[in-house]
């Protein structure tokens, strides 16, 4: 059988990388796909890049060629209605709806369920009065968190430890309107204080399959300093979600989600990412939901799952996600992300990339801003690689992913030196 996985980065090579293991899976389509996914080594695995990102013409393609499930990876077509779209084709796809994606589209939607369900989260106030939300910075102070409330590719996010820098981050947004659409409305939150954890599951409407738990590292430089970027790089299991926290984010958190969505008349389907605030007490409050995997998490949990993934999204396509159960490889998984020049302001592209070794047992290279120029390899984006190293330590796991980082050369090529550093 074919399978359509949608999008272009590290997180859709990881997804098209572990559905291709499948022994039912004949090809493995990825629309737009990535340099890496053009590779020799990806057509052997069938795995083949699909010029297109048309969501009507996708659907088409989709019925066209019999395409017997479709993933999508990132958020923009979510909230763009794929997922409606394929299903009013009668296409097997696995993601939430146009008006469950706002969980993720929308952070005055989401901050409004949780108060609504009696999520933990931290209090908030929407503005999009210029004056307003200077006046409300002035009145609670510094440190504060302020987030455009729509999609803004992991660069929404302004933590301010200073009311100049706060002050800035709503001009940023609601003045010199630096992100668009995006940032015409603002969230200003509390800021919370403790370790951050990416808890991701699989949602059927009303049953939940966790995945194995990560943690990432957003800021760009060592020892979390530098601007939030994407992520720089994740690691797989996260230690600092015991058994306990785990049990509470399930009970707390996942859900008293999928059924306040329920309730709402608004079924969530598809991969449910709620990033974690934990506090030194073991509480948990929601950071942000997303509606898909996390990137650059998925590529360490991608390495690190032995099941197969397709039987695990059709039970979920099928709403019978109660009926599986994942078996995970024990080792730690510690990917490292390879950026561009000058990532995340302006990354540059165009820049020859060399040296990347093939696959093996404890180590795999997924590309994300990566394309081929007739027959080289090039940057095309602000993160270019994630490099996953397995150990069963986390020093080892860090060891093997900088063994092959250190081997890849592209100009002005920047990544972090310590990722993994609290697992240690």
């Amino acid at each position: 059988m074919n399978i359509l996985v949608i999008g272009s980065g590290g997180r859709e090579h990881a997804m098209a990388w572990k559905l291709s293991q499948s022994p039912k899976v004949q090809k493995v389509f990825l629309a737009p796909g990535n340099g890496g996914t053009a590779s020799a080594a990806a057509k052997n695995m069938g795995i083949e890049n699909l010029a297109m990102t048309d969501l009507h013409e996708l659907a088409q393609f989709a019925e066209e060629q019999k395409i017997y499930m479709t993933v999508v990876g990132p958020e923009t077509p979510l909230a763009g209605g794929i997922v409606d779209i394929f299903r009013a084709k009668n296409l097997r796809i696995f993601g939430p709806s146009q008006k469950a994606a706002q969980l993720e589209s929308s952070k005055d939607f989401a901050k409004s369920f949780m108060k609504r369900h009696n999520i933990p989260t931290a209090e908030y106030q929407t503005f999009s009065d210029i004056k307003e939300a200077h006046a409300y910075i002035d009145l609670k102070g510094a440190p504060i968190v302020i987030k455009a409330d729509g999609l803004a590719a992991g660069k929404g996010v302004v933590v301010a430890m200073s009311l100049e820098e706060a002050h800035g981050a709503i001009d940023m947004m609601l003045s010199d309107n630096k992100l668009g659409d995006a940032g015409a409305r603002v969230v200003i939150e509390e800021f919370l204080s403790g370790e951050e954890a990416s808890f991701i599951v699989m949602v059927d409407g009303q049953n939940v399959l966790v995945l194995a738990t990560s943690q990432d590292h957003k800021r760009l430089l060592d020892a979390d300093l530098g601007p939030n970027t994407g992520g720089m790089g994740a690691y797989s299991p996260a230690p600092v979600v015991t058994p306990e926290i785990h049990a509470r984010a399930l009970r707390e958190i996942i859900m008293p989600t999928v059924k306040g969505m329920a309730a709402d008349g608004i079924p969530f389907t598809g991969f449910l990412y709620a990033g974690l605030m934990i506090d030194d007490s073991g509480k948990a409050k929601t950071l942000e939901f997303n509606c898909r995997m996390g990137d650059p998490e998925t590529q360490p949990i991608m390495s690190r799952l032995r099941s197969d993934f397709l039987v695990a999204l059709d039970a979920a396509i099928d709403g019978k996600l109660n009926e599986v159960e994942l078996d995970w490889d024990p080792r730690i998984a510690l990917g490292v992300v390879m950026a561009a020049h000058n990532y995340p302001e302006t990354p540059r592209k165009g820049d020859v990339i060399s040296g990347i070794p093939a696959d093996g047992f404890d180590h795999v290279t997924f590309h994300a801003g990566t394309s081929m120029d007739g027959d080289q390899l090039k940057t095309s984006g602000g993160r270019v690689l994630c490099v996953v190293g397995l150990d069963h330590t986390t020093r080892g796991a860090q060891q093997k992913a900088y063994a092959i980082v250190d081997q890849i050369k592209f100009d002005g090529a920047q990544y972090r030196r310590d990722i993994g550093y609290r697992a240690l």
